[in-house]
């Protein structure tokens, strides 16, 4: 248990990174002039940074290391972390938040892997829900604290504390993953597989285009909407609630019924959601809800995925 509250809270962190972007935006735009949509370019490059260096840096931690790859990207992290506090300019902005994406993408795919290989068969989908759990809590726990914080000390000093938090991980990962557990190779099973890769993409790019273009630009839309500080969150506070809640139940789902089933009832019941969450904003009515409902139906797709490409991959 100890491994998997160690990449939880890694996972934590690198959500709290990525998440506390949103509110942020007003901030990021009155320093360094511009509007929040343009500001959302900080998002937008450490996503896509992110998406394309993912599948390398998987394979270099296949071949050489998984705790390695994860532990000198945590280091690499901070030093992104830091560089976007001291960034001088929107354009160096960008450049900090390529790095961070590009560092990001050395750390989670090691820990979904560790952890889906530290569970018991049975329950990997499970694990994975609790693993991913950190990434999501982070919406309701670490984005309203940067939130708070950077209204206090400034958003400068959010990603300083993000750098510090990343450092403290490094001994904590390299404590509980030993090194003898990573040596593995590419199998010929693995090499055969790009079509169900291929499928399995598709469905991300699908699911996290979806979710993450409403969830970047929803404390600036929120605000837009006559929302005040206070409200926005208590939105997120919900937000994040309801994607704990679905990547949990993902998990269990996944566990009892299989990853397909929980994928196609995921997008099914996003799609209808977000038609839901467009008629309350016409309406004028509260958005917690809804917001809610759908995040916690987005949420059930990453343990089933996660679960699915452990079973289709195997190391």
């Amino acid at each position: 248990m100890l491994k998997l509250a160690i990449g939880w809270l890694t996972l934590f962190v690198m959500g709290t990174d990525l998440f506390v972007i949103s509110p942020l935006l007003p901030d990021l735009a009155g320093d360094f002039g511009g509007s929040a949509a343009r500001a959302g370019l900080s998002v937008t490059v450490f996503s896509v940074t992110y998406m394309v260096s993912a599948p390398a840096f998987g394979r270099i931690a296949d071949r050489h290391g998984r705790r390695r790859v994860m532990t000198w990207s945590l280091v690499a992290f901070a030093a992104a972390n830091l560089l976007t506090a001291v960034a001088p300019s929107f354009a160096t902005l960008l450049a900090a938040r390529v790095f961070a994406g590009l560092t990001a993408a050395g750390i989670s795919p090691s820990v979904y892997a560790l952890v889906g290989e530290a569970a018991p068969p049975a329950r990997r989908a499970t694990w994975m829900g609790i693993a991913v759990s950190g990434l999501l809590l982070s919406l309701s726990i670490g984005t309203p604290i940067g939130a708070l914080a950077a209204a206090t000390f400034g958003w400068r000093a959010v990603f300083v504390a993000l750098a510090a938090a990343s450092l403290l991980l490094v001994p904590a990962n390299n404590l509980v993953w030993p090194r003898e557990t990573f040596p593995s190779t590419v199998g010929p099973a693995a090499l055969s597989g790009w079509g169900t890769a291929a499928q399995r993409l598709l469905l991300t790019v699908v699911w996290a285009t979806a979710l993450y273009a409403v969830y970047t630009y929803l404390g600036s839309g929120l605000a837009d909407a006559g929302y005040s500080t206070a409200a926005i969150a208590r939105v997120l506070v919900v937000y994040g609630a309801g994607a704990l809640a679905g990547t949990l139940l993902g998990g269990r789902l996944a566990d009892r019924r299989g990853p397909r089933f929980t994928i196609g009832l995921c997008l099914s019941g996003l799609a209808l959601l977000f038609l839901v969450v467009r008629a309350t904003l016409a309406a004028g009515l509260s958005m917690d809800v809804p917001l809610g409902l759908a995040s916690a139906a987005a949420q059930l797709f990453f343990p089933a995925q996660q679960s699915g490409l452990a079973h289709d991959f195997p190391v």
